[in-house]
């Protein structure tokens, strides 16, 4: 991947470079120390990919800087900042910014939020792939009704993206709720209809057998559909969470518009954010979650996205 780093402060600019290639993340393109330099004829002759930014800069600050670019920049941006103020950053994740990275610098932090966006673009490029190679096979064919070609490997890239824009795929459920997505793929095509949908026990249990293998006892199998549903629940809790963060932080985020309610029932989006404004821990003991309306919520809106 190909950076462009925009901060008034040489040192950071600096050590910024150096991380990306200690952790081998990518190469610096260019540098600048201030916003007004900075406009998308330079950052496609550079072919950059993802833009870093400060958000306090001299001349032309930051969210100056990324409303002049637009829609014009195609790559992904992360803002820079020791500012914690709710508006500025809600208006930084309006313009399109993906990530925050907080001062001073943290080596950890940054690689931590360098590597999650880049496994963010490799899930894009995969989804464009398959959507592409979708439309070549449909080439030729008469222009009837049209239903998405559904298979393991592109429901699991489309599930990740989901996953990722949800804030929870590094949780140990996530893998579980793919392997749901796998069942379910199978499961419609022995079905006449595609709107059934099958008993969440019989999802839990073929992929606790499919893990263990036909063999397993059955207080094997129950402890590990039981883990299985621990595992989901809290995965689904960290997307909750991180959603009413991002209302939050700012009401019209586009993913909390596009998710929050689709997802989840609202009043607990709502309680969380409650939770989280006073400082209070949010629960998981003490919140209702429907882990059958977000399996089928997912499955349906990867298909959607094929």
């Amino acid at each position: 991947m190909r950076f462009f780093i925009a901060d008034d402060d040489e040192a950071i600019r600096s050590m910024l470079a150096e991380i990306i290639e200690d952790y081998d993340l990518g190469e610096v393109v260019g540098e600048a120390d201030n916003g007004s330099v900075i406009d998308h004829h330079l950052l496609e002759l550079k072919n950059v990919d993802i833009l870093i930014i400060d958000l306090l800069m001299p001349i032309r600050d930051g969210i100056e800087t990324v409303r002049n670019l637009n829609c014009s920049f195609n790559g992904k941006i992360i803002m820079l900042s020791q500012v914690e103020d709710k508006g500025i950053i809600g208006e930084a994740y309006s313009l399109g910014v993906e990530y925050y990275i907080t001062k001073p610098i943290n080596r950890l932090e940054v690689v931590g939020v360098i590597r999650k966006l880049l496994e963010h673009i490799h899930l894009e490029k995969s989804i464009l792939d398959i959507q592409k190679a979708l439309s070549i096979l449909e080439v030729g064919k008469s222009k009837e009704k049209k239903f998405p070609i559904l298979n393991n490997e592109s429901i699991v890239s489309s599930g990740q993206f989901l996953l990722m824009e949800l804030g929870m795929i590094g949780e140990s459920g996530s893998k579980d709720l793919l392997d749901m997505l796998k069942y379910l793929v199978n499961y419609e095509k022995d079905k006449a209809s595609e709107h059934d949908f099958p008993p969440l026990k019989d999802i839990f249990t073929t992929i606790a057998l499919n893990k263990l293998g036909t063999s397993a006892d059955s207080s094997d199998l129950k402890k590990e559909i039981k883990a299985s549903e621990q595992r989901i629940r809290r995965s689904i809790f960290q997307a909750l969470n991180h959603l009413a963060s991002l209302g939050l932080t700012d009401y019209s985020n586009p993913k909390f518009e596009e998710y929050a309610s689709k997802f989840f029932d609202f009043t607990e989006v709502r309680k969380i954010m409650m939770e989280l404004k006073n400082g209070t821990k949010p629960s998981i003991s003490n919140t209702r979650i429907n882990i059958k309306k977000f399996v089928k919520v997912l499955y349906l809106e990867c298909k959607k996205r094929l």
